[in-house]
């Protein structure tokens, strides 16, 4: 084994598996197949390298990627991380832990778990939570195949024209392949229009409708009545929501809304190229039987003493596949410890400060933006967090250019030609300042 320092196996192991399975050689593996499809030559490899070089080759590799100021969202958000998460998370105890079946041994992992739960809960005011979804798109997808199982003899679901588009793409791909009709719910003014809602609720056939608490163009909506007007019709509602936002916003319990769905990411996740997120997705009490994922319930051992179990895991794994409420399984439960790690440190004085710097940011920005003429209100007086839209007065790749150039990345493009800008709390005034300045050239 000449020039394999690293495999374990010795030429007297391998030629014992060889004997054992009645071959003489490794080539004898192979000799059903054609010799022309065998590569016969030698493998152009690169020579060996030091660990050094190996470090500068990467190094000049991620040296390539552009290192942008972030000032866009779009339902990924550059908040705050603090130190302290990624060193607890990488503990070994945390990063080698698996699905906590054997609850006796898995107490510390049941009780993270249980503290997310927890918190998702005191975020939507919602009864129950799971824990947890892979991300914001696929606990809406789920949420609406949640509402038409709940509903039974129903089979429609609608959609606010105002969700997030990737979450909007994966509900209907959920539904093309589940037989579930959906129908888009119209906007007036940037938001949902709960006339449109009502007209569609009249035709019938409707199992629930999922509408967002701040949605695409960062405007924060009013859902005043929509609840009602479902209800009414024995109709369900799930709201799509901003986590982070919850700390100061309406909740969905007051919204009166059955379901709450979203994505953990602003809760101290950082970018990272699309991932890893963590989907949330939190009920009313009736309908926790319908819920994907697990859900991990507080008990008392034999000696009294606090303990947790896996109350329920109403997926295929555990269960018959075709009495599932969802195939999904549950999220890597690392990233709902690190939302739980990032809440703990927070807690609600620390959220509300996060949303109140966020909401300092965003409005000087979206002041000093239109005050350099290349840009109009596009939904004027509508309430907005960290996130909005405007419509510009130039081509909106020629002002990503200019921000690009200077080192910010931002004013993504909407179907409608609006552009949309986000400030978070990681954004500073000098910034901002340095950004305007760069469109103003």
């Amino acid at each position: 084994m000449a020039g394999f320092n690293y495999f374990p196996h010795t030429d007297q192991d391998i030629q014992s598996m060889l004997n054992r399975i009645g071959v003489n050689s490794l080539d004898q593996l192979y000799a059903d197949v054609p010799a022309d499809c065998l590569y016969q030559g030698q493998y152009d490899l690169p020579e060996a390298m030091t660990e050094q070089q190996v470090r500068d080759y990467f190094e000049g590799l991620a040296a390539l990627n552009p290192r942008l100021k972030v000032f866009a969202g779009a339902g990924a958000y550059d908040h705050y991380t603090p130190a302290v998460i990624p060193y607890l998370t990488q503990r070994s105890e945390f990063i080698t832990a698996y699905t906590p079946y054997q609850c006796e041994i898995s107490q510390g992992t049941l009780r993270y778990i249980f503290e997310y739960q927890s918190m998702i809960c005191a975020l939507t005011g919602m009864d129950v939570s799971n824990a947890s979804m892979y991300d914001g798109p696929t606990a809406a997808a789920e949420a609406m195949r949640m509402m038409v199982a709940q509903a039974k003899k129903k089979n429609t679901v609608l959609v606010s024209a105002t969700l997030l588009p990737q979450v909007t793409g994966v509900i209907q791909t959920y539904a093309k392949y589940a037989g579930i009709t959906i129908k888009e719910i119209e906007a007036s003014q940037g938001q949902t229009s709960k006339d449109s809602l009502e007209a569609l609720i009249a035709q019938g056939d409707v199992a629930g409708a999922i509408v967002p608490s701040i949605n695409r163009f960062g405007i924060i909506e009013n859902l005043e009545g929509m609840a009602q007007a479902l209800h009414a019709d024995k109709a369900l509602l799930t709201v799509y929501c901003d986590p982070s936002a919850l700390a100061v916003l309406k909740t969905p319990a007051q919204w009166e809304s059955d379901i709450a769905v979203g994505d953990g990411q602003p809760l101290g996740i950082p970018l990272c190229y699309g991932g890893p997120y963590v989907g949330f997705m939190a009920c009313r009490e009736e309908y926790m039987r319908k819920l994907p994922g697990r859900i991990v319930g507080q008990t008392t051992d034999k000696e009294g003493r606090r303990a947790f179990v896996l109350t329920l895991q109403a997926r295929e794994q555990h269960i018959r596949r075709e009495k599932a409420t969802s195939n999904i399984c549950s999220n890597e439960s690392l990233m709902a410890l690190w939302v739980t790690v990032y809440l703990s440190l927070m807690g609600p004085d620390g959220m509300k400060q996060v949303n109140d710097l966020c909401y300092q940011r965003a409005h000087y920005l979206y002041a000093k933006l239109l005050e350099t003429g290349k840009f109009q209100e596009a939904f004027a007086g509508a309430p907005f967090l960290k996130e909005f839209v405007l419509k510009p007065l130039v081509p909106a790749a020629q002002i990503q250019k200019k921000l690009a150039d200077a080192g910010f990345f931002g004013a993504l493009e909407t179907p409608e030609g609006y552009v949309s800008f986000c400030a978070t709390e990681k954004r500073s005034y000098q910034e901002i300042d340095e950004l305007v300045k760069a469109l103003a050239l």
